[in-house]
């Protein structure tokens, strides 16, 4: 139970991260306000940042749950992740961890604007549009996002057997600041680029802390599964 509810808070924590990493969280502020800009009532605001957040977690949930559900389903593959999963987490967290803290080649995986063509998609479909432009621009990986959905949340949940709980609990994370922001529209609240500012520059030190967390546990996992058992006694 412990161990499950760790899973489950380190796959909420994640998401959070990923929704305040640089690209996601412009491209989360300025679609928020895309989508509300032409809604005079604040209750039509909130309700078009719940649906963009909703279009968001969908996308991540569903695209997490059949990369794991697949890897699960394959009998032997999944029989090689269970037994050699130990070993594959620590290079793997490693990796993720190095990518945060900014070390290694960090060229985009993917844009984060909106296209002409769906913005106009959007604003013709009203506020059902919202739900359309959060699953389009949750698929538009930059590296940090990328190295946090592929590298920490998927390794998560394949080693929990959890194809559809911490992929959702991931998306549900990745939504709330979206929908945060779009309550602080609603309340008509000015001053938003010092807002992002603010969030921007406490990302960047948890991301930070993040990152060196990733490499001290992926550096134990090496040590206990890899290197550990030469330096055991009978160990080869």
């Amino acid at each position: 139970m412990t161990e499950g509810l760790l899973a489950a808070a380190s796959a909420f924590w994640l998401g959070l991260l990923t929704s305040v990493s640089p690209c996601p969280l412009a491209a989360n502020i300025a679609a928020v306000s895309f989508v509300g800009r032409r809604v005079a009532s604040p209750r039509f605001v909130l309700l078009s940042g719940a649906l963009y957040t909703a279009g968001r977690s969908f996308a991540y949930t569903a695209l997490a749950a059949a990369l794991v559900g697949g890897l699960l389903a394959a009998p032997g593959l999944s029989r090689f992740l269970q037994l050699q999963m130990n070993r594959l987490l620590g290079p793997v967290l490693i990796l993720g961890g190095l990518v945060l803290l900014g070390v290694g080649p960090s060229a985009a995986l993917a844009g984060g604007g909106v296209g002409d063509s769906i913005r106009r998609r959007v604003e013709a479909m009203g506020l059902a549009g919202a739900f359309l432009l959060g699953t389009v621009l949750a698929m538009a990986f930059c590296p940090t996002a990328a190295a946090l959905f592929f590298l920490g949340l998927l390794p998560l949940a394949v080693r929990h057997d959890s194809p559809l709980l911490i992929p959702a609990v991931y998306g549900i994370g990745t939504g709330l600041p979206v929908l945060a922001f779009a309550a602080i529209l609603a309340a008509g609240v000015g001053r938003v680029s010092r807002i992002f500012e603010a969030v921007t520059k406490v990302e960047v030190w948890v991301r930070r802390a993040t990152g060196l967390i990733f490499v001290a546990v992926g550096a134990w996992y090496v040590w206990t599964f890899l290197l550990g058992s030469a330096f055991r006694p009978g160990g080869g």
